[in-house]
């Protein structure tokens, strides 16, 4: 029988390997991006009139980011032209937060209907839940392309509508097209982790709420839902994370460009990137992996996401005491 030290030398051994691997994949980039974004861009030298690049440079690109404060032709600093990229940064973020919040809590709704409809047993339900996981399997391109076509002037919903709406050029238009779009394709990846949440609730609880009287709307209230809240919070979490760092979905469907009524902050770092701003692109996917880290924090801090399948586990033992006391009586008799 092994101690406990050495069960956790031993798994120490296991899992170095692949640690070490994850260190170079995920590790190296991260440190890279942060020790670029402290470096300098191309700027103009004073004591020798031409433009040099490297340096250190402090955080002089996360200041130009947060307070559109740019880097003049004359080594001065002042507010940063319309047209430039600083100046798109909080708008941006304003859409992918609006992306974020109104596609992630669709998702959850109809993912949550379509969970407790693939749950049932029924004749054919392996064929629903087969075409209902299709628009998630279909690429994110394809998806855009997709949905593009059908929100053109002449497209097929302008036709059911029975309406002219400017979907890809009018701005809150193009907005809700690109949250269609997105609940269409996503919705069903949250409904398959709801679904394997609603699998683990014992069918004897069920049983036990029908012998006493319960409702359909009761057992959903007082059984589903409270049972089903760590698969949910941990489907709200991964999905999140995921919409907060959207970009193919809104370039593809409405503009690449930065000032995009629908333009989201990947997309400017991608575009400072092909400008030749590296240190600057830098320092804005730090701010982005900054912002997604902390609505992580908020989410398992505030919201109960259970990640660690602790909360689960404490469950457990909690009803595993009240099991206990509930036959202390009929042991004593």
């Amino acid at each position: 029988m092994l101690t406990k030290a050495q069960q956790t030398k031993r798994a120490v051994l296991l899992l170095a390997p692949a640690l070490s691997v994850l260190a170079i994949v995920i590790g190296y980039p991260v440190i890279r991006a942060i020790v670029l974004s402290f470096q300098a861009g191309r700027r103009l030298d004073p004591a020798t009139g031409v433009f040099v690049n490297g340096g250190f440079g402090g955080f002089q690109h996360y200041l130009t980011w947060l307070s559109q404060r740019c880097m003049t032709p004359s080594g001065e600093v002042g507010v940063c032209p319309p047209g430039t990229l600083p100046t798109d940064f909080w708008p941006a973020v304003g859409n992918t937060v609006f992306f974020a919040v109104t596609s992630v809590g669709l998702e959850t709704l109809l993912g949550l209907l379509m969970a407790l409809i693939m749950a049932g047993d029924y004749r054919g339900r392996g064929l629903v839940r087969a075409a209902v996981l299709i628009p998630w399997a279909i690429p994110t391109a394809v998806t855009a392309k997709l949905w593009q076509f059908m929100f053109a002037p002449q497209g097929i919903v302008n036709s059911l509508l029975g309406a002219n709406i400017m979907w890809t050029t009018d701005p809150w238009a193009a907005r809700f097209a690109v949250v269609i779009a997105d609940v269409w394709k996503t919705a069903p990846f949250m409904a398959l982790l709801i679904l394997a949440g609603l699998q683990m609730i014992p069918k004897d609880t069920y049983e036990a709420a029908r012998v006493d009287g319960a409702s359909r709307w009761q057992q959903f209230w007082l059984i589903t839902l409270p049972l089903v809240k760590p698969a949910l919070m941990v489907a709200v979490l991964f999905r999140t994370l995921d919409a907060l760092r959207m970009y193919d979905l809104p370039v593809i469907m409405i503009s690449a460009s930065s000032n995009a009524p629908t333009a989201v902050i990947s997309q400017l770092v991608v575009e400072d990137m092909r400008q030749g701003n590296f240190s600057s692109a830098s320092a804005l996917s730090t701010l982005i992996f900054l912002f997604i880290f902390l609505v992580a924090f908020l989410l398992i801090r505030f919201l109960g996401a259970d990640v660690t399948g602790r909360a689960e586990q404490r469950a457990e033992r909690r009803a595993a005491r009240r099991r206990h006391r509930a036959q202390q009586p009929e042991v004593s008799r």
